[in-house]
């Protein structure tokens, strides 16, 4: 990646490097941990929502 700062490797840059080797299985790894992370929030933000609006 051209962006990513010197010496420092975030998820997403490790699943992007292994998908571009074409290890897409230790990819997907990284790849859904990515997804999990993002999807826990939205589902409490869904709940209080749901909650404001029962109220």
């Amino acid at each position: 990646l051209v962006i990513r700062p010197f010496n420092f490797d975030t998820l997403a840059t490790q699943a992007h490097t292994l998908a571009a080797d074409e290890r897409l299985a230790e990819a997907s790894t990284a790849a859904l941990i990515i997804v999990a992370v993002g999807l826990l929030p939205m589902i409490v933000i869904s709940r209080q929502i749901l909650a404001a609006r029962r109220r």
